[in-house]
């Protein structure tokens, strides 16, 4: 069941690096950095479990299938991916890993989950190197980046890339997940300085239902959450213990206390 659930195909990572890549000249004169501060829009808050180990694997297989093309992670190692996520390291090897290393092998299941972009690559076709995504989620909440996800429109307007984004007005990264979600147009009420932002009115249908493609940015906002913090789920159970501990030597502590003092006048 796990194999089948992480099982991907490398042709999508390579087709959608080709795309976005195709686009950076078009980037340059965008907004350099798409984890900027956002226009303010108002957040949705998805029900995020890190302990849900199927949910991290639909994430791990969504991130490095669209995000990892251009995005590196690499405070996070495979290895490690593969401990906390219930999976073969040979899995993860066969269906997760599309990197390779200098030498042209395969990047190891040991290494760092790094892109094969490099920084003066990214550099020269995007303006600006890719954001490492790592710790997006302690840096920008669950919140932003699930919204994030769900926020892209078609906006004829910017040229080339022909898209932006309600949570971050500007944002330089293309919507990777187009085919997916199907494109969308904002909807504003009121005029002039009462105009705001009301929804959005889906323009034509993707190969997901709204349903499943919340689903899917679900997973992968749940598998950056875990990427960001990924001991969070062993230092609460560490810190349970310690505070039992605690409590059963201030019990003693104060047992104690009444017996060497009970005769003090």
């Amino acid at each position: 069941m796990m194999k089948a659930m992480i099982k991907t195909v490398k042709s999508t990572a390579l087709s959608l690096s080709v795309a976005v890549v195709a686009a950076g000249p078009v980037m340059l004169s965008m907004p350099t950095d798409v984890f900027a501060a956002g226009g303010g829009a108002a957040l949705e808050s998805p029900r995020i479990d890190t302990s849900n180990k199927r949910s991290l694997q639909r994430g791990a297989k969504a991130y490095v299938n669209y995000c990892m093309g251009c995005h590196t992670a690499d405070y996070q190692r495979y290895s490690r991916l593969a401990k906390d996520l219930g999976l073969d390291e040979q899995d993860v090897v066969d269906n997760l890993v599309f990197t390779t290393d200098k030498a042209g092998e395969q990047t190891k299941v040991g290494s760092l989950m790094f892109s094969n972009m490099s920084e003066d690559y990214g550099r020269q076709a995007f303006g600006v190197v890719p954001p490492n995504l790592a710790l997006t989620a302690r840096s920008r909440g669950e919140d932003w980046i699930y919204t994030y996800l769900k926020s892209f429109y078609r906006d004829e307007s910017r040229g080339g890339i022909g898209v932006n984004n309600t949570v971050y007005p500007g944002a330089a990264m293309p919507h990777v997940l187009w085919e997916q979600q199907g494109w969308q147009e904002p909807v504003y009420e009121g005029e002039g300085d009462k105009k705001h932002f009301v929804g959005f009115k889906q323009v034509t249908e993707g190969t997901l239902s709204t349903q499943e493609y919340d689903a899917l940015i679900t997973d992968i906002t749940a598998f950056m959450s875990y990427m960001a913090d990924p001991i969070k789920h062993t230092r609460h159970r560490i810190g349970m213990f310690v505070m039992l501990f605690l409590l059963v030597l201030t019990a003693i502590s104060y047992f104690l206390k009444k017996e060497y003092w009970k005769d003090v006048v």
